[in-house]
């Protein structure tokens, strides 16, 4: 226990770092009295939190999308006095009993009959409440107003011009109103001057440039087509000739005002598509008005109501919440602890047989991946795609174990959010770390077989593609081949003479190289052999530490400082400490996938070689491979000669 500005706070080791203990309602109290460099956090933002969202809005009292310190302090001194007990705020019961107010404090006094009297409005008879009760009464106001506004409605002379189907009439009027106004001024400018039919009409070159494409995929491209095609007539057809992608909201248009307008008619002018309009816009201007009328009206009756309720939300939802809010605000001790998520993990990724728990909302993956890269650790962005929901929302999950050599921009995954509810995950970008030593050892060699690969690769595709080129050249030119014999064997001639010449030049640079590599590895393994056995084992560990030596250290130094800081920060928060994520807390981030040692028969496994086997093969290639390197590097001179004497 250590004392600061006055009062003795208890401290905690958390990722590596110290940090302020918030374990008591008194604690929390003296918030006011800590200094701004021992808090965690400066400021974190409302939005991309896993969190109530009326709770934040409500720590955000100046409404600029931020939660600072001084908001913190604020609502930590308002709760703290209207509560008999600071420490109810770190019990998790969600009933609250009006004696625990401390009406000795007036607004304290005020919220205990405020609570009084909604409990009364809501008829329940008990003498505590909680937030379910508090959003009872307010969806209870809600109704009020929607009532409110109703009635004034009804009280105002209204000319529906549609009787009860007039809402949807205008909501249908509204979807298309832009399309047929671009028709109508479209086909006045072909009335004007008919050589612009061209440029007005329907777009050929639009039209070809998807035509090889799944057309029900290329909805918005026909959608952006006039909704007709315009002509001098400036009369919009009703029952064919228009645009597939608007044909569903003009029909139901047409079903709801058209077909009464004008029954039976197959067309419409402009004049008629105005006075339309009019008899519309007169109805929906009129409804707004009487709305903006009630809603004055309105404001004047429900204003007590509103007047008390706000401070009974604000102080349910505080004695609810703010405590798990500065176990991520003052300390990250929800996020280390594990007790809970922290109000900043959105979800679980799975991907390549792990769950990444450390997974985080971003919603500019450029910017974010440019500061986040400074965190050390390895991430995957992912786009995911809920159909439930209908939304697209982008992630970063961190992964902190395992390897990474089926991971690539494009592989699929599922991401499940806080609510369970799945959603399709794609990699969109990838910032490569260490994940670990082990990962780091092997690192160069993967990247060398990688490295080989991609030049196989290319290797090949050239060569298909020149052996192509000359394919379609030969068939090409076939015709133009045809000419005199001694022109032919000139050409045949010539060319075979550099042919010959390239290739000579290939297969001697190819003999220099092997002559080149054959004497490194004959003067690397004459070395070996005149090692002692004891230092042979040793030789090999100590190539395998050059090559992936550097690689290891570098590796061990991030690790020690992956730190989970830019990532928060590169999504608008202020971290004020470093958020170490080391070997040991990072392995429990990542969860990996163990199956157990079974027997089971798999008649369409590959049969798997008897130990004897691989022993015998092994031994057998080893003592080839030592007779070659013996005998190659003279080693075995000696004996040869001895024959020879003997003899």
């Amino acid at each position: 226990m250590a004392t600061t500005t006055g009062y003795n706070w208890k401290y905690s080791s958390l990722g590596g770092a110290v940090r302020i203990a918030v374990e008591s309602g008194e604690d929390i109290a003296h918030l006011g009295e800590l200094d701004q460099k021992l808090w965690t956090v400066l400021s974190c933002p409302t939005t991309g939190l896993e969190f109530n969202r009326r709770f934040l809005e409500i720590l955000d009292s100046d409404n600029d999308g931020k939660i600072r310190i001084n908001e913190v302090i604020a609502a930590s001194n308002w709760i703290t006095s209207i509560l008999k007990n600071s420490d109810r705020l770190l019990d998790d019961q969600p009933e609250i009993g009006i004696d625990e107010i401390n009406s000795d404090n007036p607004e304290g006094a005020a919220l205990a009959e405020a609570a009084k009297k909604m409990l009364e409005s809501l008829s329940k008879d008990k003498s505590s409440f909680c937030a379910a009760d508090v959003q009872e009464y307010i969806a209870g106001i809600d109704q009020k107003c929607a009532a409110v506004k109703e009635a004034a409605i009804r009280k105002e002379t209204l000319n529906a011009p549609y009787a009860e189907k007039s809402e949807d009439a205008a909501a249908a009027f509204q979807a298309i109103r832009g399309k047929v106004d671009d028709f109508f001024v479209r086909c006045n400018l072909v009335q004007f001057d008919a050589d612009c039919n061209g440029v007005l009409d329907v777009s050929v070159d639009s039209i070809a440039a998807i035509s090889g494409e799944n057309l029900s995929g290329c909805a918005d491209k026909i959608a952006a087509q006039p909704i007709a095609r315009p002509s001098e007539k400036l009369e919009l057809p009703l029952l064919q000739g228009i645009n597939p992608s608007w044909k569903a909201a003009f029909d139901s248009f047409r079903s709801l005002v058209l077909d009464e307008e004008f029954p039976g008619a197959a067309s419409i002018t402009e004049e008629q598509w105005k006075s339309v309009s009019a008899k519309i816009d007169s109805y929906t201007s009129r409804k707004a008005e009487i709305e903006a009328a009630s809603a004055e009206v309105l404001d004047g009756s429900l204003a007590e109501e509103r007047a008390f309720i706000a401070p009974l939300e604000k102080f349910v939802l505080l004695t609810a919440h703010l405590y798990t809010f500065l176990n991520n605000y003052v300390s990250l001790k929800d996020f280390y602890r594990k007790i809970h998520p922290a109000i900043f993990q959105s979800g679980v990724l799975f991907i390549d047989q792990r769950a990444c728990e450390l997974c985080v909302k971003v919603s500019d993956m450029s910017k974010h991946a440019e500061m986040a890269n400074l965190s050390g650790m390895f991430l995957i962005y992912c786009d995911c795609v809920s159909k439930v929901k209908g939304e697209t929302i982008k992630i970063v999950a961190v992964m902190t174990e395992g390897n990474i050599n089926r991971i690539r921009v494009g592989t699929n995954a599922i991401y499940y959010d806080r609510d369970g509810l799945d959603w399709d995950a794609t990699v969109t970008k990838i910032v490569e770390n260490p994940i670990s030593i082990r990962q780091a050892m092997w690192s160069p060699y993967r990247r060398f077989f990688n490295w080989c690969e991609s030049q196989i690769n290319k290797f090949a595709s050239n060569k298909e593609s020149k052996s192509f080129d000359n394919l379609t050249a030969t068939a090409t030119d076939s015709s133009a081949k045809v000419t005199s014999g001694e022109a032919k064997a000139a050409d045949d001639s010539k060319k075979q003479t550099f042919d010959i010449a390239k290739f000579c030049g290939i297969f001697a640079a190819i003999g220099m190289a092997l002559g080149y590599i054959g004497s490194f590895l004959v003067s690397a393994l004459t070395g070996f052999m005149k090692l002692s056995w004891w230092q042979m084992p040793l030789s090999i560990l100590a190539i395998m530490l050059l090559i992936s030596g550097p690689s290891m250290i570098i590796a061990y130094l991030k690790l020690r400082k992956r730190n989970l800081g830019p990532v928060l920060n590169a999504n608008g928060w202020a971290i004020n400490s470093t958020a170490i994520v080391n070997t040991k807390f990072g392995a429990s981030l990542t969860k990996t996938a163990h199956y157990p040692k079974l027997n089971i028969y798999d008649p369409y496994a590959l049969k798997k070689v008897p130990a004897w086997k691989k022993w015998f093969w092994g031994i057998l290639i080893a003592v080839v491979a030592l007779f070659a390197v013996l005998f190659f590097t003279g080693s075995l001179d000696c004996i040869f000669s001895g024959c020879k004497l003997g003899n």
